[in-house]
């Protein structure tokens, strides 16, 4: 089984992100978040179930267990004599993943329901207003998803920026941009290698809704102007309270605002240095993902098989 390890924990992970690396900016954004997110969830998944077959192997190797279940201890061991540290440093790595996954999870969880009771108020075609000296946009994934603005956001943009940012923040729950964004924080959290997939992710997310901001209003610069007075007027006024997640102004990392407005002043195509193959190329991540859940069936294949042996040896 240490070669799955190898392959699924170790080379895959890393594999991915070097190949992100090098296609993220030569894609458009909204396919490049979809292939982004989705094979670094894969990945991590791959991971962790990889991790967890490990840590089986090391609670088998405990006499105690093994005689509980019927297993011979003496032939797990055996098994993986030559990497004996292996499982014992797996189950520091899966308990691990599921606190940093259950971090993950707990903020998005409170960040939607906080988010969901300033929604909760009247809103007029799916844009609910909320009174805030703050400047604040973001969208409410839902069944109707719906826009919250702030009545400050409101008072900063004309209206052909207003117009801008209400099609950015539609374009996030139309491309459901929300579960791209959690898939990818919690690849991160599960595995380390994969936690600057996550800020890849987010910020693809943005360019996706930009561009889509762009095509509605038919002005490329109206959308840069709208990001660019946003960012401008929210710097230095505090959020609103509890505020957990990247709004229309306030980015989830660093140098994100300028990047975006270059990008809406740059090409218009702007979805980076796009490659003549780039439908071939949206492939590889793909394929290093499905290669490594493949690879991880036949890890908890050969755990089936092992345990069976041991339950034999005693039997």
């Amino acid at each position: 089984m240490f070669d799955h390890f190898v392959w699924s924990v170790v080379a895959v992970p890393v594999a991915l992100v070097v190949v992100i690396a090098l296609l993220a900016d030569r894609l458009p954004p909204a396919r490049a978040a979809k292939v982004l997110a989705w094979s670094a969830a894969g990945t991590a998944l791959a991971s962790v179930l990889n991790v967890a077959a490990f840590t089986v192997v090391a609670a088998a190797e405990i006499p105690v267990i093994a005689g509980y279940f019927g297993w011979s201890y003496q032939t797990v061991i055996a098994d993986t004599g030559h990497v004996r540290w292996v499982p014992w440093l797996c189950v520091v790595l899966l308990a691990w993943a599921a606190v940093a996954a259950a971090r993950v999870v707990r903020r998005h969880r409170g960040g939607r329901a906080w988010a969901a009771g300033l929604a909760a108020a009247e809103a007029h075609d799916g844009v609910v207003m909320v009174r805030s000296p703050a400047v604040e946009a973001f969208a409410v994934p839902g069944r109707p998803g719906q826009v919250v603005v702030t009545t400050g956001m409101r008072k900063i943009l004309t209206d052909r920026q207003y117009e801008a940012l209400l099609a950015h923040e539609r374009a996030h729950l139309a491309q459901g941009h929300p579960l791209l964004v959690l898939l990818s924080d919690l690849a991160g959290a599960v595995h380390p290698a994969l936690w600057w997939v996550s800020g890849r992710v987010g910020y693809l997310s943005e360019r996706a809704a930009d561009e889509q901001a762009a095509a509605v209003v038919g002005d490329r610069t109206v959308v840069a102007g709208a990001i660019g007075t946003a960012a401008l007027a929210a710097h230095g006024r505090p959020p609103l309270k509890d505020v957990r997640f990247a709004s229309f102004a306030r980015p989830r990392r660093p140098g994100a605002i300028p990047r975006r407005v270059a990008a809406l002043l740059g090409h218009p195509n702007a979805g980076g240095r796009a490659w003549p193959t780039a439908g071939v190329l949206t492939a590889i991540p793909v394929v290093l993902a499905v290669s490594s859940l493949v690879w991880t069936g036949e890890a908890l294949y050969d755990l089936v098989e092992l345990l069976v042996l041991a339950h034999g040896a005693l039997h």
